[in-house]
């Protein structure tokens, strides 16, 4: 099945350089592009894309709100495409926002291009693109610029009947670590660590690792900065 892309960035450049490396993979195909968040929304509303490719800054409406406009529609708009956001580290601040609103993840605008490509098939798929690494400087970021939540995990895990061994995963994975290192930590098999983090979104009615690792931060499992 082909997946339809949509490219929403203020540089020309970007959206054509974009554009051209996926429009040459036979299982993507490009069906729109803005200049700005607004513009993104019309084309997305209108095109229906199966992933919307969203810069942060952009001038008359930047990607958080277009975004939470995408994944929030008003009533009597069904249709919800999956928005990977496009991003450098010194708007880490926003892409949090976006995670929270909804995004499926974010990437660094100078990735490499099998990364871009690899990317949007990763999202199409319903899968959420949080790499450890970036996952690891987000949080660094996180902690330094906000204070820690209010101790609520408790209440949380319990309204999620979560077991001890799936919060003490969905702690690992709010720390930034991958699957491997979430087995290696626990002295577990990695197809256990993923069956528990299954589990861990089906309880929690999350719907993909990013929300998993914002709700541990939100209720309070994880404190920025906290061991």
């Amino acid at each position: 099945m082909t997946i339809k892309v949509i490219i929403v960035d203020d540089q020309a450049m970007v959206r054509a350089g974009f554009a051209a490396l996926l429009a040459a993979q036979s299982d993507i195909d490009i069906v729109g592009e803005a200049p700005d968040g607004r513009q993104g929304v019309e084309v997305s509303r209108r095109t229906h894309p199966d992933v919307v490719l969203m810069d942060v800054r952009m001038p008359e409406m930047d990607g958080l709100e277009a975004a939470r406009r995408l994944l929030d529609p008003p009533r009597g708009v069904i249709h919800r495409p999956k928005v990977l956001m496009l991003t450098t580290f010194d708007v880490d601040d926003y892409v949090y926002e976006a995670l929270r609103a909804g995004a499926s993840g974010f990437l660094l605008k100078d990735a490499p291009p099998a990364d871009l490509i690899s990317a949007v098939r990763v999202v199409a798929a319903g899968e959420a693109l949080l790499a450890p690494s970036v996952t690891r400087r987000l949080i660094a970021d996180f902690a330094r610029q906000r204070p820690a939540p209010r101790r609520q995990d408790a209440l949380a895990l319990r309204r999620g009947g979560l077991t001890p061994r799936e919060t003490e995963v969905l702690e690992l994975i709010a720390r930034g670590l991958s699957n491997q290192e979430i087995a290696e930590t626990l002295v577990l098999a990695e197809q256990t660590v993923k069956t528990h983090i299954g589990r861990v979104l089906a309880k929690l009615e999350l719907r993909d690792r990013a929300q998993a690792v914002i709700f541990a931060y939100e209720s309070g499992l994880v404190s920025p900065g906290g061991q």
